[in-house]
């Protein structure tokens, strides 16, 4: 999975203007993704590369913490604040997709905060919104509603989901073998 994650995603990059990276290829088809382990980044990669889509990276402009329970805390209090981080940047051209591709790992059953922020920021009206979601084992928690709530506009059809959380089983795995109560062979 890490090796796939770090593969280059397209040969178009286009600056944003705003510090961001953007990958066009001149589709009316859009996969924007929001990815904090590269679990999203590579189902990201693969629809961008098996459609021929246009590829953006959804990225908050004050990164999150590389620290796992750094972030989780901090993407805690985000929700339950309803805070909406500012994005390092936008996509330049929102009107020119029909149909968006929207990746995001869920965090605390819901979607992250960036994701809020990307939705508030790009208008999805009379767009087809198809979300794409990895979790580690929880579901989708309220991430629908979420969808629903900040792109009411947006044509959502059904998308697709998967169990995908390597970073918190292994972190588990080291943690149980290290205190001796797991076994590693």
């Amino acid at each position: 999975m890490t090796a796939l994650a770090s593969l280059p995603l397209s040969c178009c990059a286009a600056n944003t203007g705003n510090g961001g990276e953007m990958r066009q290829v001149g589709s009316r088809t859009l996969v924007a993704y929001f990815s904090r382990s590269g679990n999203t980044r590579v189902v990201a990669g693969l629809i961008h590369r098996g459609l021929g889509t246009d590829l953006f990276e959804i990225r908050p402009a004050s990164p999150y913490p590389e620290d796992y329970l750094a972030t989780v805390e901090q993407a805690r209090q985000e929700r339950d604040r309803g805070f909406e981080p500012t994005l390092e940047a936008q996509v330049p051209d929102m009107a020119a997709y029909d149909t968006v591709y929207l990746g995001f790992p869920i965090w605390g059953e819901t979607a992250p905060p960036v994701v809020r922020s990307f939705l508030k920021a790009h208008g999805l009206a009379g767009k087809t919104l198809i979300p794409f979601i990895t979790h580690g084992g929880y579901g989708l928690g309220n991430s629908q509603s979420v969808l629903v709530g900040h792109a009411p506009e947006a044509r959502l059809q059904r998308g697709f989901s998967m169990e995908a959380d390597q970073e918190r089983r292994t972190m588990n795995r080291v943690k149980n073998w290290l205190s001796g109560t797991g076994s590693m062979i």
